[in-house]
């Protein structure tokens, strides 16, 4: 028989709940006003000054082609990251899930990496891929391969990428491994009792059985590369070359604290947050009708 706690008032639950809402309004809703109110505005440098413009600085940034280009560099960054990070945690974690000799010592070495700082990580990724003294560029040149992140837009891109990656595998195996062991072990017995293979028993059981932590993870690694990659990519190679890894939140920053175009960041800033809540909201409209729980 289950307990249930009820609370004798109608204000202890409120007050419970309260310092939370408070955290909240703080930290989300106070700051997305503010750069709500801020993107109508036309400001120096400095905030000083500042004039209600309506929505110029919205028109201003649509009619820009190299705001489109962002977007593009943008959702080309978020696919691969997301896809090679899920991609890379769940064979990682179903490889983990075996029994096999010595697997703590792997999930131990496969966590660490999530301990270790964004702008960190770009920081060992650049040293080790540096045209003239990385020692991976430096094997990379001995087979002929041309590799100069510090010029090559392409090169960039794909170093960013990697070392976005690597910073978010480590997070998504805890959830992907997490998952696996909370599947019974009856159902995949039985179903190669009934002479499943492997592969099939991963395709129609256990991905299916895994289906509400992919949905999960889904979600979360848009939001990582849409925000979280900052550090990465200031630390790299601050948007270059040529803004080849200019990525949406850094043009935020970009504009706003190099640039000193405070209306246009903030601006800026809006619409990426509209677009981040419309995907998560097209995935839990779309996506979440597969997932069974």
């Amino acid at each position: 028989m289950q307990k249930r706690a009820i609370f004798g008032g109608k204000t202890l639950p409120y007050l419970l709940l309260l310092p939370q809402l408070f955290v909240v309004a703080v930290f989300f809703y106070w700051p997305a006003s503010q750069a709500v109110w801020q993107s109508f505005l036309l400001e120096d440098a400095f905030g000083l000054n500042s004039s209600f413009i309506w929505f110029e600085n919205y028109t201003e940034l649509f009619a820009d082609a190299g705001y489109y280009r962002t977007m593009v560099t943008t959702a080309v960054f978020a696919i691969m990251v997301a896809g090679l990070s899920l991609s890379i945690a769940l064979l990682f974690a179903v490889q983990a899930d075996k029994s096999i000799r010595g697997a703590g010592v792997y999930k131990t070495l496969l966590i660490w990496p999530y301990a270790v700082a964004p702008a960190v990580a770009g920081v060992l990724w650049i040293f080790m891929f540096q045209p003239s003294l990385g020692v991976v560029a430096q094997g990379i040149r001995t087979l002929g391969i041309p590799w100069n992140p510090l010029l090559n837009g392409n090169d960039a891109l794909i170093l960013v990428v990697l070392a976005s990656t690597w910073k978010q595998i480590s997070y998504n195996f805890l959830f992907f491994l997490a998952g696996l062991q909370s599947i019974p072990r009856a159902v995949i017995e039985a179903a190669a009792i009934d002479g499943a293979s492997r592969t099939r028993r991963f395709w129609t059981i256990i991905l299916p059985l895994l289906s509400p932590t992919v949905f999960f993870l889904v979600v979360v690694n848009i939001v990582y590369v849409f925000f979280d990659t900052f550090g990465i990519i200031d630390a790299m190679t601050q948007g270059g070359p040529s803004k080849a890894t200019e990525t949406l939140v850094y043009k935020v920053f970009f504009d706003g604290r190099l640039g000193g175009n405070l209306g246009s960041s903030a601006a800026q800033s809006v619409i990426l947050m509209i677009m981040v809540v419309a995907l998560t909201a097209v995935q839990f409209r779309f996506i979440e009708r597969r997932v069974a729980y």
